[in-house]
């Protein structure tokens, strides 16, 4: 009888760190009970992110400067497709803000093949915990993206997603900064991968709260993309 393996032994988990050493070993550790493959990419902290990293025997990437969220997440991508056996491909926040049994179940939904792509959505159950501020820029996201509304997408900007393989290999994030979910989401548009959306629960800690992004940076993000796509 063939070895199955460990229990999601086919699954990576890639978790972008800028400066996250506060939480960041407890959120590895609980990820790696969970996950025996994780691979963090640290962007240029200097903060002692990387010897947590170290500490809990996750794999390491380390961006010498910091490049940005989108610029991390392909790294680690990057790294995760190049190992033997890698069929699904979780993004993670550093932050402690996502839920691991959040993302078993969208892995567990990618397993059926119901999915190629699962994205977790913020305002399917409890959208009334999403802080206002914060309510305002994810919705705006949504109403003027033409890929978000095709995709009839109700977060658009949520970081917790499930990647098969073959959208692992075919997706290239380009943009560097947090503009890179509005990338993900044109890519998807215009692509014809299944897509779901699956609730999850964010965990808004004062420490995620202050990791967050503000009004502006929200505005900034659909205004770089916006100038993107008509450069291109």
């Amino acid at each position: 009888m063939t070895d199955p393996g460990p229990i999601n032994g086919d699954v990576w988990v890639v978790i972008p760190v800028f400066n996250e050493v506060q939480v960041l070993e407890q959120v590895v550790r609980q990820t790696l009970a969970v996950f025996p493959n994780v691979v963090c990419v640290d962007d240029g902290s200097g903060d002692g992110s990387v010897p947590a990293v170290l500490r809990t025997g996750a794999h390491l990437v380390r961006h010498p400067v910091n490049l940005g969220q989108g610029a991390a997440l392909q790294t680690g991508l990057t790294y995760a497709r190049a190992q033997p056996g890698a069929r699904y491909f979780v993004m993670f926040d550093a932050d402690g803000q996502h839920r691991l049994e959040d993302a078993s179940a969208m892995v567990d939904l990618a397993r059926t093949g119901a999915a190629d792509v699962v994205l977790g959505t913020r305002f399917a159950d409890n959208a009334g915990s999403v802080p206002l501020l914060k309510r305002i820029v994810l919705r705006t996201a949504v109403l003027l993206s033409p890929a978000g509304r095709k995709l009839k997408l109700t977060d658009a900007h949520n970081g917790l997603r499930v990647l098969t393989r073959p959208v692992a290999d075919d997706l290239q994030i380009t943009m560097n900064g947090m503009a890179h979910a509005s990338e993900i989401v044109s890519y998807l548009g215009r692509s014809s991968w299944r897509v779901r959306e699956v609730p999850v629960t964010i965990r808004y800690t004062e420490y995620s709260r202050s990791k967050g992004q503000s009004l502006l940076n929200g505005v900034n993000i659909l205004f770089d993309l916006s100038i993107r796509q008509r450069g291109g």
